[in-house]
Protein backbone atom coordinates (compact mmCIF):
# COMPACT_ATOMS: atom_id res chain seq x y z
CA UNK A 1 0.00 0.00 0.00
CA UNK A 2 1.21 3.50 -0.79
CA UNK A 3 2.24 5.26 2.41
CA UNK A 4 0.53 8.52 3.43
CA UNK A 5 2.33 11.65 2.39
CA UNK A 6 1.76 15.32 3.16
CA UNK A 7 -1.63 15.79 4.80
CA UNK A 8 -2.08 19.13 2.99
CA UNK A 9 -2.58 17.44 -0.38
CA UNK A 10 -4.97 14.83 -1.70
CA UNK A 11 -3.69 11.33 -0.88
CA UNK A 12 -4.23 8.11 -2.78
CA UNK A 13 -3.88 4.56 -1.46
CA UNK A 14 -4.09 1.21 -3.21
CA UNK A 15 -6.01 -1.43 -1.26
CA UNK A 16 -3.75 -4.38 -0.42
CA UNK A 17 -4.57 -8.03 0.10
CA UNK A 18 -4.71 -7.71 3.89
CA UNK A 19 -7.48 -5.12 3.61
CA UNK A 20 -9.75 -7.09 1.28
CA UNK A 21 -13.32 -7.08 2.61
CA UNK A 22 -12.62 -4.45 5.28
CA UNK A 23 -15.13 -1.64 5.83
CA UNK A 24 -14.00 1.84 4.87
CA UNK A 25 -14.21 3.18 8.45
CA UNK A 26 -12.15 0.19 9.69
CA UNK A 27 -9.55 0.92 7.02
CA UNK A 28 -9.11 4.43 8.40
CA UNK A 29 -8.77 3.05 11.93
CA UNK A 30 -6.00 0.74 10.73
CA UNK A 31 -4.00 3.08 8.54
CA UNK A 32 -5.00 6.63 9.52
CA UNK A 33 -6.03 6.33 13.19
CA UNK A 34 -5.54 10.06 13.69
CA UNK A 35 -8.58 10.68 11.47
CA UNK A 36 -11.64 10.32 13.68
CA UNK A 37 -14.87 8.56 12.72
CA UNK A 38 -16.78 11.85 12.63
CA UNK A 39 -14.41 13.26 10.05
CA UNK A 40 -14.55 10.09 7.94
CA UNK A 41 -18.36 10.22 8.03
CA UNK A 42 -18.39 13.86 6.94
CA UNK A 43 -15.97 13.18 4.10
CA UNK A 44 -18.07 10.27 2.88
CA UNK A 45 -21.31 12.24 3.18
CA UNK A 46 -19.93 15.17 1.19
CA UNK A 47 -18.33 12.94 -1.46
CA UNK A 48 -14.72 13.82 -0.62
CA UNK A 49 -13.74 10.15 -0.24
CA UNK A 50 -13.65 8.30 -3.54
CA UNK A 51 -13.05 4.65 -4.42
CA UNK A 52 -11.96 4.28 -8.07
CA UNK A 53 -13.43 7.72 -8.67
CA UNK A 54 -16.85 6.88 -7.18
CA UNK A 55 -18.43 8.09 -3.97
CA UNK A 56 -18.31 5.70 -1.02
CA UNK A 57 -20.07 5.26 2.31
CA UNK A 58 -18.39 4.44 5.62
CA UNK A 59 -19.71 0.85 5.45
CA UNK A 60 -18.42 0.19 1.91
CA UNK A 61 -16.34 -2.99 1.69
CA UNK A 62 -12.96 -2.58 0.02
CA UNK A 63 -11.52 -4.87 -2.66
CA UNK A 64 -7.93 -5.63 -3.58
CA UNK A 65 -6.48 -3.17 -6.12
CA UNK A 66 -9.03 -0.40 -5.59
CA UNK A 67 -7.65 3.14 -5.38
CA UNK A 68 -8.82 5.12 -2.37
CA UNK A 69 -8.80 8.92 -2.56
CA UNK A 70 -8.44 10.69 0.80
CA UNK A 71 -8.83 14.49 1.06
CA UNK A 72 -6.25 16.63 2.88
CA UNK A 73 -6.51 17.31 6.59
CA UNK A 74 -7.94 15.27 9.43
CA UNK A 75 -4.71 14.94 11.39
CA UNK A 76 -4.82 15.45 15.15
CA UNK A 77 -2.92 18.35 16.66
CA UNK A 78 0.48 17.50 18.14
CA UNK A 79 0.06 16.05 21.61
CA UNK A 80 -3.74 15.72 21.27
CA UNK A 81 -5.21 12.38 20.29
CA UNK A 82 -3.56 9.90 17.95
CA UNK A 83 -1.10 7.23 18.97
CA UNK A 84 1.46 8.10 21.61
CA UNK A 85 5.05 8.27 20.42
CA UNK A 86 6.99 5.15 21.42
CA UNK A 87 10.35 5.21 23.09
CA UNK A 88 13.04 3.82 20.78
CA UNK A 89 14.27 0.35 21.70
CA UNK A 90 17.76 -0.16 23.05
CA UNK A 91 20.26 -2.48 21.44
CA UNK A 92 19.70 -4.99 24.26
CA UNK A 93 15.94 -4.99 23.68
CA UNK A 94 16.37 -5.48 19.94
CA UNK A 95 18.75 -8.37 20.61
CA UNK A 96 16.24 -9.95 23.02
CA UNK A 97 13.46 -9.67 20.45
CA UNK A 98 15.61 -11.27 17.74
CA UNK A 99 16.69 -14.11 20.05
CA UNK A 100 13.07 -15.19 20.59
CA UNK A 101 12.20 -15.66 16.90
CA UNK A 102 11.44 -19.23 15.84
CA UNK A 103 10.18 -18.44 12.34
CA UNK A 104 8.73 -15.49 10.45
CA UNK A 105 7.23 -14.61 7.08
CA UNK A 106 5.12 -11.87 5.53
CA UNK A 107 2.07 -12.71 7.70
CA UNK A 108 3.41 -14.00 11.04
CA UNK A 109 6.26 -13.95 13.51
CA UNK A 110 6.45 -16.91 15.90
CA UNK A 111 8.35 -16.35 19.13
CA UNK A 112 9.57 -18.62 21.91
CA UNK A 113 8.62 -16.48 24.91
CA UNK A 114 10.91 -17.01 27.90
CA UNK A 115 9.42 -17.45 31.40
CA UNK A 116 9.23 -14.26 33.45
CA UNK A 117 8.52 -11.98 30.47
CA UNK A 118 4.97 -10.63 30.34
CA UNK A 119 3.04 -10.66 27.07
CA UNK A 120 1.50 -7.21 27.62
CA UNK A 121 2.12 -4.30 29.91
CA UNK A 122 0.17 -3.55 33.05
CA UNK A 123 0.44 -1.97 36.46
CA UNK A 124 4.15 -1.99 37.33
CA UNK A 125 5.02 -4.02 34.19
CA UNK A 126 7.31 -2.16 31.82
CA UNK A 127 9.20 -4.99 30.09
CA UNK A 128 6.92 -7.09 27.90
CA UNK A 129 6.63 -8.68 24.46
CA UNK A 130 4.25 -6.04 23.13
CA UNK A 131 6.82 -3.36 23.88
CA UNK A 132 9.45 -5.22 21.86
CA UNK A 133 7.41 -5.53 18.66
CA UNK A 134 8.84 -2.29 17.25
CA UNK A 135 11.93 -4.37 16.50
CA UNK A 136 9.90 -6.12 13.78
CA UNK A 137 8.04 -3.06 12.42
CA UNK A 138 8.16 -2.50 8.68
CA UNK A 139 7.26 1.06 7.83
CA UNK A 140 3.80 1.90 9.17
CA UNK A 141 2.94 -1.77 9.77
CA UNK A 142 3.63 -2.62 13.39
CA UNK A 143 3.13 -6.29 14.36
CA UNK A 144 0.37 -7.04 16.86
CA UNK A 145 -0.53 -9.73 19.38
CA UNK A 146 -3.32 -12.21 18.60
CA UNK A 147 -3.19 -14.32 21.79
CA UNK A 148 -1.38 -14.34 25.12
CA UNK A 149 0.67 -16.47 27.48
CA UNK A 150 0.94 -15.97 31.23
CA UNK A 151 4.05 -14.19 32.43
CA UNK A 152 5.57 -17.35 33.93
CA UNK A 153 4.51 -19.60 31.03
CA UNK A 154 7.06 -20.12 28.27
CA UNK A 155 6.72 -21.28 24.68
CA UNK A 156 5.11 -20.56 21.32
CA UNK A 157 3.62 -17.08 20.94
CA UNK A 158 2.16 -16.05 17.57
CA UNK A 159 2.52 -12.43 16.40
CA UNK A 160 0.67 -11.10 13.33
CA UNK A 161 2.62 -8.81 11.01
CA UNK A 162 -0.37 -6.93 9.58
CA UNK A 163 -3.91 -6.03 10.53
CA UNK A 164 -5.26 -8.44 7.93
CA UNK A 165 -3.26 -11.41 9.20
CA UNK A 166 -4.20 -10.48 12.78
CA UNK A 167 -7.90 -10.74 11.89
CA UNK A 168 -7.26 -14.05 10.12
CA UNK A 169 -5.41 -15.65 13.04
CA UNK A 170 -7.83 -14.26 15.63
CA UNK A 171 -10.72 -16.06 13.90
CA UNK A 172 -8.79 -19.35 14.09
CA UNK A 173 -8.18 -18.93 17.80
CA UNK A 174 -11.76 -17.88 18.61
CA UNK A 175 -13.14 -20.68 16.41
CA UNK A 176 -11.06 -23.30 18.29
CA UNK A 177 -9.46 -24.58 15.09
CA UNK A 178 -5.96 -23.68 16.28
CA UNK A 179 -4.31 -26.63 18.08
CA UNK A 180 -2.26 -25.75 21.14
CA UNK A 181 -0.16 -28.39 22.88
CA UNK A 182 1.38 -27.69 26.28
CA UNK A 183 3.86 -29.64 28.38
CA UNK A 184 3.76 -29.49 32.16
CA UNK A 185 5.20 -31.15 35.22
CA UNK A 186 2.55 -31.76 37.89
CA UNK A 187 2.70 -32.86 41.49
CA UNK A 188 1.64 -36.49 41.92
CA UNK A 189 0.22 -38.72 39.20
CA UNK A 190 -3.37 -38.50 37.87
CA UNK A 191 -5.32 -41.74 38.34
CA UNK A 192 -6.47 -41.59 34.70
CA UNK A 193 -3.70 -41.51 32.10
CA UNK A 194 -5.79 -39.90 29.35
CA UNK A 195 -8.74 -37.82 30.50
CA UNK A 196 -10.90 -34.74 30.00
CA UNK A 197 -11.42 -32.04 32.63
CA UNK A 198 -14.70 -30.14 32.27
CA UNK A 199 -15.02 -27.54 35.03
CA UNK A 200 -16.54 -24.06 34.47
CA UNK A 201 -14.31 -21.16 35.52
CA UNK A 202 -15.00 -17.65 36.78
CA UNK A 203 -13.05 -14.80 38.32
CA UNK A 204 -12.56 -15.29 42.04
CA UNK A 205 -14.26 -12.51 44.03
CA UNK A 206 -11.97 -10.26 46.02
CA UNK A 207 -8.93 -10.78 43.79
CA UNK A 208 -9.57 -8.00 41.30
CA UNK A 209 -9.82 -10.52 38.47
CA UNK A 210 -6.24 -11.67 39.01
CA UNK A 211 -7.27 -15.17 40.06
CA UNK A 212 -9.75 -17.70 38.70
CA UNK A 213 -11.67 -20.51 40.42
CA UNK A 214 -14.09 -23.30 39.62
CA UNK A 215 -17.69 -22.03 39.68
CA UNK A 216 -20.35 -24.60 38.79
CA UNK A 217 -23.19 -22.05 38.80
CA UNK A 218 -21.90 -18.86 37.17
CA UNK A 219 -18.65 -20.01 35.55
CA UNK A 220 -17.95 -20.17 31.83
CA UNK A 221 -17.52 -23.56 30.21
CA UNK A 222 -13.90 -24.76 30.19
CA UNK A 223 -12.53 -28.06 28.86
CA UNK A 224 -9.00 -29.42 29.03
CA UNK A 225 -7.76 -32.73 27.72
CA UNK A 226 -4.63 -34.15 29.32
CA UNK A 227 -2.42 -37.17 28.84
CA UNK A 228 0.31 -38.57 31.09
CA UNK A 229 3.56 -38.93 29.14
CA UNK A 230 5.67 -40.36 31.96
CA UNK A 231 5.79 -40.58 35.73
CA UNK A 232 8.43 -40.40 38.45
CA UNK A 233 6.98 -42.91 40.90
CA UNK A 234 4.16 -41.16 42.76
CA UNK A 235 6.13 -37.96 43.16
CA UNK A 236 5.48 -36.19 39.86
CA UNK A 237 4.18 -36.70 36.33
CA UNK A 238 5.01 -35.25 32.94
CA UNK A 239 1.74 -34.43 31.15
CA UNK A 240 0.62 -33.15 27.77
CA UNK A 241 -2.24 -30.62 27.92
CA UNK A 242 -4.70 -29.63 25.19
CA UNK A 243 -6.92 -26.63 26.06
CA UNK A 244 -10.22 -27.04 24.18
CA UNK A 245 -11.33 -23.58 25.37
CA UNK A 246 -9.31 -20.46 26.12
CA UNK A 247 -10.17 -19.29 29.63
CA UNK A 248 -7.74 -17.29 31.73
CA UNK A 249 -5.34 -19.56 33.68
CA UNK A 250 -7.42 -22.54 32.51
CA UNK A 251 -4.67 -25.19 32.57
CA UNK A 252 -3.37 -24.07 35.95
CA UNK A 253 -6.80 -24.02 37.61
CA UNK A 254 -7.91 -27.34 36.10
CA UNK A 255 -4.81 -29.26 37.17
CA UNK A 256 -4.98 -27.82 40.68
CA UNK A 257 -8.71 -28.66 40.85
CA UNK A 258 -8.06 -32.38 40.26
CA UNK A 259 -5.36 -32.41 42.94
CA UNK A 260 -2.27 -32.21 40.72
CA UNK A 261 -1.07 -28.59 40.56
CA UNK A 262 1.61 -27.60 38.09
CA UNK A 263 5.07 -27.64 39.67
CA UNK A 264 6.06 -24.11 40.68
CA UNK A 265 2.49 -22.70 40.49
CA UNK A 266 2.16 -21.38 44.02
CA UNK A 267 -0.76 -19.17 43.03
CA UNK A 268 -3.11 -22.12 42.57
CA UNK A 269 -1.23 -24.97 44.21
CA UNK A 270 0.13 -23.28 47.33
CA UNK A 271 3.14 -24.85 49.02
CA UNK A 272 2.16 -28.27 47.66
CA UNK A 273 3.14 -27.07 44.16
CA UNK A 274 6.85 -27.08 45.00
CA UNK A 275 8.89 -30.27 44.94
CA UNK A 276 11.67 -30.81 47.44
CA UNK A 277 15.28 -31.23 46.41
CA UNK A 278 16.92 -29.47 43.49
CA UNK A 279 13.80 -29.11 41.30
CA UNK A 280 13.42 -25.47 40.21
CA UNK A 281 10.74 -23.38 41.90
CA UNK A 282 9.85 -21.74 38.57
CA UNK A 283 6.56 -22.74 36.95
CA UNK A 284 6.85 -25.78 34.69
CA UNK A 285 4.27 -24.93 32.01
CA UNK A 286 5.43 -24.63 28.41
CA UNK A 287 3.49 -23.94 25.21
CA UNK A 288 5.25 -26.69 23.27
CA UNK A 289 3.53 -26.64 19.89
CA UNK A 290 1.08 -24.58 17.82
CA UNK A 291 -0.70 -25.77 14.68
CA UNK A 292 -2.79 -23.12 12.93
CA UNK A 293 -3.92 -22.34 9.40
CA UNK A 294 -1.80 -19.77 7.57
CA UNK A 295 -3.36 -17.06 5.35
CA UNK A 296 -1.72 -18.66 2.30
CA UNK A 297 -3.71 -21.86 2.96
CA UNK A 298 -0.92 -24.04 4.35
CA UNK A 299 -0.76 -25.12 8.01
CA UNK A 300 1.69 -23.31 10.27
CA UNK A 301 3.22 -25.92 12.61
CA UNK A 302 5.83 -24.64 15.10
CA UNK A 303 7.50 -26.34 18.08
CA UNK A 304 9.34 -24.40 20.80
CA UNK A 305 12.33 -25.85 22.67
CA UNK A 306 12.08 -26.08 26.45
CA UNK A 307 13.53 -23.39 28.72
CA UNK A 308 16.60 -24.35 30.70
CA UNK A 309 14.89 -24.91 34.07
CA UNK A 310 12.20 -27.17 32.52
CA UNK A 311 14.72 -29.29 30.61
CA UNK A 312 16.88 -29.66 33.75
CA UNK A 313 13.89 -30.77 35.83
CA UNK A 314 12.94 -33.40 33.23
CA UNK A 315 16.46 -34.81 33.40
CA UNK A 316 16.55 -34.82 37.20
CA UNK A 317 13.24 -36.71 37.38
CA UNK A 318 14.47 -39.29 34.89
CA UNK A 319 12.32 -38.24 31.94
CA UNK A 320 13.54 -38.36 28.34
CA UNK A 321 12.46 -35.35 26.28
CA UNK A 322 12.56 -37.49 23.14
CA UNK A 323 9.70 -39.64 24.45
CA UNK A 324 7.39 -36.66 24.40
CA UNK A 325 8.44 -35.75 20.88
CA UNK A 326 7.45 -39.22 19.67
CA UNK A 327 4.02 -39.03 21.30
CA UNK A 328 3.13 -35.54 20.07
CA UNK A 329 1.83 -36.57 16.58
CA UNK A 330 -0.78 -38.85 18.19
CA UNK A 331 -2.29 -36.00 20.17
CA UNK A 332 -6.09 -35.93 20.15
CA UNK A 333 -7.50 -33.99 17.22
CA UNK A 334 -9.98 -31.12 17.43
CA UNK A 335 -13.04 -32.59 15.73
CA UNK A 336 -16.06 -30.79 14.34
CA UNK A 337 -18.04 -32.06 17.32
CA UNK A 338 -15.60 -30.27 19.66
CA UNK A 339 -16.09 -27.02 17.77
CA UNK A 340 -19.89 -27.39 17.77
CA UNK A 341 -19.89 -28.20 21.48
CA UNK A 342 -17.83 -25.12 22.25
CA UNK A 343 -20.15 -22.91 20.15
CA UNK A 344 -23.22 -24.38 21.88
CA UNK A 345 -21.75 -23.73 25.31
CA UNK A 346 -20.89 -20.17 24.31
CA UNK A 347 -24.44 -19.52 23.07
CA UNK A 348 -25.92 -21.01 26.23
CA UNK A 349 -23.75 -18.83 28.43
CA UNK A 350 -24.58 -15.74 26.35
CA UNK A 351 -28.34 -16.33 26.69
CA UNK A 352 -27.93 -16.90 30.41
CA UNK A 353 -26.11 -13.59 30.81
CA UNK A 354 -28.70 -11.75 28.72
CA UNK A 355 -31.54 -13.10 30.86
CA UNK A 356 -29.75 -11.79 33.89
CA UNK A 357 -29.44 -8.34 32.33
CA UNK A 358 -33.17 -8.21 31.56
CA UNK A 359 -34.09 -9.12 35.12
CA UNK A 360 -31.93 -6.31 36.46
CA UNK A 361 -33.82 -3.63 34.54
CA UNK A 362 -36.80 -3.68 36.88
CA UNK A 363 -37.66 -4.64 40.40
CA UNK A 364 -39.07 -7.96 39.26
CA UNK A 365 -40.45 -9.88 36.32
CA UNK A 366 -43.09 -8.10 34.21
CA UNK A 367 -46.71 -8.82 35.04
CA UNK A 368 -49.81 -9.30 32.91
CA UNK A 369 -53.49 -9.88 33.44
CA UNK A 370 -55.03 -13.28 32.98
CA UNK A 371 -57.95 -13.46 30.57
CA UNK A 372 -60.42 -15.03 32.95
CA UNK A 373 -60.07 -13.37 36.30
CA UNK A 374 -58.10 -10.18 35.77
CA UNK A 375 -55.50 -11.26 38.34
CA UNK A 376 -51.96 -10.12 37.64
CA UNK A 377 -49.47 -12.94 37.18
CA UNK A 378 -45.77 -12.87 36.31
CA UNK A 379 -45.30 -13.09 32.56
CA UNK A 380 -42.89 -16.00 32.87
CA UNK A 381 -45.20 -18.09 35.02
CA UNK A 382 -47.44 -20.71 33.51
CA UNK A 383 -51.15 -19.97 33.76
CA UNK A 384 -52.79 -22.38 36.18
CA UNK A 385 -49.52 -23.42 37.79
CA UNK A 386 -50.36 -21.82 41.14
CA UNK A 387 -52.47 -23.84 43.59
CA UNK A 388 -55.84 -22.48 44.75
CA UNK A 389 -56.48 -22.36 48.51
CA UNK A 390 -58.80 -25.15 49.68
CA UNK A 391 -60.71 -22.77 51.99
CA UNK A 392 -61.91 -20.75 49.02
CA UNK A 393 -63.69 -23.62 47.23
CA UNK A 394 -67.42 -24.30 47.24
CA UNK A 395 -69.19 -27.05 45.40
CA UNK A 396 -71.06 -26.00 42.29
CA UNK A 397 -73.98 -27.81 40.69
CA UNK A 398 -71.85 -29.09 37.80
CA UNK A 399 -68.84 -30.04 39.83
CA UNK A 400 -67.02 -26.70 39.32
CA UNK A 401 -65.71 -24.64 42.18
CA UNK A 402 -66.33 -20.91 42.52
CA UNK A 403 -64.11 -18.80 44.78
CA UNK A 404 -65.93 -16.95 47.58
CA UNK A 405 -65.15 -15.97 51.12
CA UNK A 406 -67.82 -18.35 52.48
CA UNK A 407 -66.88 -21.68 54.14
CA UNK A 408 -67.29 -25.04 52.43
CA UNK A 409 -70.87 -26.24 52.00
CA UNK A 410 -70.03 -29.88 52.56
CA UNK A 411 -71.36 -30.96 49.17
CA UNK A 412 -69.12 -33.72 47.89
CA UNK A 413 -67.18 -33.30 44.65
CA UNK A 414 -68.20 -35.28 41.62
CA UNK A 415 -66.24 -36.61 38.70
CA UNK A 416 -68.37 -34.74 36.14
CA UNK A 417 -66.43 -32.62 33.65
CA UNK A 418 -66.32 -28.89 34.09
CA UNK A 419 -68.47 -26.85 31.77
CA UNK A 420 -69.21 -23.26 30.98
CA UNK A 421 -66.84 -20.32 30.77
CA UNK A 422 -63.29 -20.59 32.10
CA UNK A 423 -63.12 -20.30 35.86
CA UNK A 424 -61.79 -17.02 37.21
CA UNK A 425 -58.41 -17.31 38.87
CA UNK A 426 -59.31 -14.88 41.65
CA UNK A 427 -61.60 -11.95 42.60
CA UNK A 428 -60.82 -8.47 41.36
CA UNK A 429 -61.69 -7.00 44.77
CA UNK A 430 -62.06 -8.27 48.31
CA UNK A 431 -65.86 -8.39 48.02
CA UNK A 432 -67.50 -11.79 47.31
CA UNK A 433 -68.78 -12.49 43.84
CA UNK A 434 -72.38 -11.78 42.86
CA UNK A 435 -75.04 -14.44 42.84
CA UNK A 436 -75.37 -14.14 39.10
CA UNK A 437 -71.81 -15.33 38.51
CA UNK A 438 -71.89 -18.26 40.93
CA UNK A 439 -75.37 -19.38 39.67
CA UNK A 440 -76.85 -20.41 43.07
CA UNK A 441 -80.38 -20.72 41.63
CA UNK A 442 -79.55 -24.09 40.08
CA UNK A 443 -80.51 -27.14 42.15
CA UNK A 444 -77.69 -28.51 44.25
CA UNK A 445 -76.31 -31.93 43.60
CA UNK A 446 -74.61 -33.65 40.72
CA UNK A 447 -76.01 -33.49 37.23
CA UNK A 448 -76.43 -36.44 35.00
CA UNK A 449 -73.91 -37.30 32.40
CA UNK A 450 -74.23 -35.38 29.21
Amino acid sequence: MKQPGNSEIVRQFTVGRDDAGVRLDRWFKRHLPQVGFAIVSRWARTGQIRIDGKRADVDTRLEVGQVLRVPPGGEAKPGIGGPRPRKPLTEEQIALADSMVLTQDRAAIVLNKPPGLATQGGSGTFEHVDGLLDAFAQGANRPRLVHRLDKDTSGVLLIARTAGSAAFFSKRFSGRTAKKIYWALVVGVPSIDDGMIELPLAKQPGTGGEKMHVDEEAGQSARTRYRVLDRAGNRAAWVELHPMTGRTHQLRVHMAAIGHPIVGDGKYGGQEAFLSGSISRKMHLHARRLIIEHPDGTPLDVTAPLPEHFATSLEQLGFNEGDGAELAPSAPEFTKDDVKRAAKQHSKQYRKERRGERRKRGDGPPERKSVAGGVKRPAAAKVGAAKRPATAKSGGPNGSASKTSAPKTGIPKTGAPRTGAPRASGPKTSAPRTAGRSAPSRPAGPKGKR
